[in-house]
């Protein structure tokens, strides 16, 4: 099992690479520093994709299309947001303008 990053500081580095990419980036929720799961809304021409970090059958972190395969309108994706943060109150919440719906971070997608 590959080793954690602390929730806090994965999300100062996703911001950071955004920024490079020369995409805006904004937290939307702080949750735990340390230990807090993070979803990432990434705001496309097509509409919104929330995705929820998971780790793999391996251990190996990975992102799970939590909206669908398909982008969303934004009521959809505030009440999936709003049922995972009642299920894990401790959840960042960072979003992203992606128009090509692909993350500024490396990421493997489930």
């Amino acid at each position: 099992m590959e080793p954690r990053v602390k929730a806090g500081i994965w999300v100062s580095m996703a911001l950071r690479l955004a920024d490079i990419a020369g995409r805006s980036g904004a937290v939307l929720r702080r949750g735990d520093p340390d230990s807090g799961g993070i979803l990432c809304i990434l705001r496309g021409r097509e509409g919104l994709l929330v995705l929820s970090q998971v780790r793999d059958s391996e251990g190996r972190p990975a992102w799970l299309r939590g909206s669908g395969a398909v982008p969303v309108d934004q009521p959809t994706a505030d009440a999936y947001i709003e049922r995972q943060v009642k299920r894990d109150p401790d959840l960042w919440v960072v979003e992203f303008e992606a128009p090509d719906l692909r993350p500024p971070f490396e990421g493997r997608l489930l």
